[in-house]
């Protein structure tokens, strides 16, 4: 008889599958790694069972024991797999900008599940990170394996996933792609690949929000890069240490949009029903290779996980429809919208002294809803006039007090390039505005408004 002692042991050997349609006009040859056949449909299997493995030979995860993890969904069915295999309690802490699927599939599972907010510093007491570090140090027998600074991640895939493409590819691989998000995958496979090859190229796919492009090509961690953005499993707004940028000799950045395209269209073109990362692996990857490749060159790009994550999303019409996923729109980028605007002059503003009532004049006067705070130079916070309403109706003498004492965190900078689906989905009910520098570094601000014109301007 043929057959396997748990369900843990069929994670691995997953194929190499050649695109043939999204491809069309990009020389090379471009294989993709197929991950959601693993059995918890994602790559994050392989990291999940090494990081418990690793852990239980350390000592740190004893019998009966809890794991507490924050993930976005795939590391947690990873480790919920081992769990049930090897008898352990699963805790998971997820962002509330992730799928329904995923919260539903780890409850199947039979792990708790904890939803935080996604808009929040890392260092939030309620941020996923936050509350999972918490519930380690509070829960007895519990084990916290951090898959962002746990180097079992990275080691995982250099002893399994590079062997398998350099195996596989018969040591022909030119180029290696991965969506970066904790760095595992892309990192510990190319750094197993580039002791075969020191040839090959590696190429990390992030997304606009994430700080690793920037940093990557500055060595500046820049704060200003950081926003809210919808792709799941990919960028950071941290710096995790199974990131070695020395294995990563370049980065694209790919938009929301594009990445669920792409997912789209490798599902209806190829019959890959993948994730949403997967498509902004593609889409990063193709973009680099139109440039770059040789029709001799034989390029391997990673596809993380299953389609079944993003029914609710990506692979619903009515959700793609409502954020410009599907129309293009005449205004692509920031700097079209500016163009656009009606007196697109000097930025008004108001300095974190003047008082309470000094900023509804000037909103008044304006005819604007929004208003950055400034401290000389800096801007250090933001007024929104909804806000104010709720807060002078709770307290009369509120017109009085300084601006310093009311506003809201400032608005963020995002690039003049920012597309259209970028910032539809940075501006939000409580982030109502976003701010730019045109080509003269001078500062403008796109709100709600402004993204619905341009929405709309056809």
């Amino acid at each position: 008889m043929r057959y396997y002692d748990s369900i843990i042991q069929t994670i691995g050997d997953t194929p190499l599958v050649k695109l043939n349609s999204v491809n069309k006009g990009v020389p090379g040859t471009i294989l993709v790694k197929v991950e959601y056949f693993n059995p918890g449909n994602s790559m994050k299997d392989r990291m999940a069972l090494k990081m418990i493995e690793d852990a239980e030979k350390r000592g740190d995860l004893k019998p009966g024991g809890t794991i507490i993890e924050g993930t976005s969904g795939n590391t947690g069915m990873g480790l919920a797999l081992g769990a049930i295999a090897k008898g352990y309690k699963c805790i998971f802490t997820l962002a509330d900008k992730q799928s329904q699927e995923k919260i539903d599939i780890l409850k199947a599972v039979g792990a708790e599940v904890i939803v935080c907010p996604t808009n929040v510093e890392p260092d939030d007491p309620r941020s996923y990170y936050s509350v999972a570090s918490k519930l380690n140090k509070d829960i007895p027998n519990s084990y916290y394996p951090n898959q962002y600074d746990n180097t079992s991640n990275a080691q995982a895939h250099y002893e399994t996933t590079g062997p398998e493409i350099w195996r596989d590819t018969e040591g022909k691989i030119t180029h290696w792609a991965a969506g970066v998000g904790t760095g595992g995958s892309m990192c510990g496979t190319s750094k197993y690949l580039k002791e075969q090859n020191s040839d090959i190229v590696s190429v990390g796919i992030d997304t606009y929000g994430s700080v690793f492009k920037k940093y990557k090509e500055t060595g500046e961690f820049d704060e200003k890069e950081i926003y809210p953005y919808l792709t799941e499993g990919i960028g950071e707004d941290i710096l995790p240490k199974n990131v070695d940028f020395s294995v990563i000799d370049h980065f694209v950045k790919v938009t929301d949009k594009d990445g669920a395209i792409m997912t789209r269209r490798l599902a209806r073109e190829e019959g890959m029903f993948c994730g949403w990362s997967c498509g902004s692996a593609v889409a990063g990857a193709l973009e680099w290779a139109k440039e770059n490749l040789k029709e001799d060159d034989v390029m391997v790009v990673i596809l993380p996980d299953h389609g079944t994550r993003y029914l609710g999303k990506i692979y619903n019409d009515d959700w793609m429809n409502a954020r410009g996923f599907v129309e293009e729109r005449d205004f692509e980028t920031a700097a079209d919208i500016l163009a656009n605007q009606a007196g697109n002059g000097v930025l008004t503003t108001i300095p974190h002294t003047a008082t309470v009532s000094d900023a509804i004049k000037t909103m008044t006067s304006n005819s604007i809803s929004q208003l950055p705070v400034t401290d000389g130079d800096n801007f250090v916070g933001s007024l929104i006039d909804s806000k104010l309403l709720a807060q002078m109706i709770s307290d009369a003498d509120l017109k009085e007090k300084p601006v310093s004492e009311v506003m809201d965190k400032p608005f963020q900078f995002v690039p003049l390039d920012n597309t259209l689906d970028v910032l539809s989905s940075v501006i939000t009910k409580d982030n109502p505005a976003v701010m730019v520098r045109d080509e003269n570094r001078n500062p403008h601000i796109i709100t709600q408004h402004d993204i619905l014109k341009a929405m709309t301007s056809n």
